[in-house]
């Protein structure tokens, strides 16, 4: 692909490493931002810079936030003894998209997939190991995707919390092995989870 400016070259080559996007389809986003005004671009600009310099970890579950504790986290509403363990900030909003979860998240960053490199140690298990171990909990629901990393991750987990007098659940199978769970819809999802069933029971 010929450029006739660096400037160009170089803003389509940053936009082409975001995920599903090709090198086509950056020159025409780009080629659209700069049809916008100069502020809209900007303010584009500022909100990416802002997100990458002020965004925080929330302490407690690992979620996205603005502050050290996140909005459910801090929720006097939430049921504090009911776990979720999901892969990701979408897992949690595909959840909290159904209005029936009423508990608390745990993050854990990734699955466990030995191709990819990624081991237990990269994800937040001990921080969920820990907090069962004081006590908080009293039921761990089993979020992942039916894959084969998911399983996996969820079998880890459930190895690591065996010691422990909790319950731990998995949600129903009525999302579709191998889907991810950002892709189900609102209440396939929402009845998977209100139909969990013990994680054993699905070994």
């Amino acid at each position: 692909m010929n450029f006739s400016s660096k400037l160009l070259e170089n803003a389509v080559n940053e936009v082409s490493q975001l995920p599903g996007i090709g090198k086509r389809t950056a020159l025409r986003l780009v080629l659209h931002l700069l049809k916008q005004p100069a502020s809209q671009s900007h303010h584009l600009a500022n909100a990416l810079t802002n997100l990458v310099d002020e965004i925080k970890l929330c302490k407690q579950c690992h979620n996205i936030s603005d502050v050290d504790t996140c909005e459910i986290c801090a929720s006097h509403s939430r049921n504090t003894e009911v776990v979720c363990v999901v892969e990701d900030v979408r897992d949690v909003m595909a959840i909290e998209n159904t209005a029936q979860f009423k508990g608390l998240y745990h993050v854990l960053g990734g699955k466990i997939s030995p191709i990819e490199g990624i081991g237990p140690h990269n994800l937040t298990i001990d921080s969920l190991v820990e907090k069962v171990k004081k006590g908080l909990v009293k039921e761990v629901i089993f979020a992942l995707s039916s894959t084969i990393e998911g399983d996996t991750t969820n079998f880890y987990i459930f190895k690591q919390l065996e010691e422990f007098n909790i319950k731990t659940s998995t949600i129903a199978r009525g999302i579709a092995v191998g889907d991810e769970l950002e892709y189900a819809d609102e209440v396939t999802l929402g009845r998977s989870i209100l139909n969990r069933i013990p994680f054993e029971n699905s070994l």
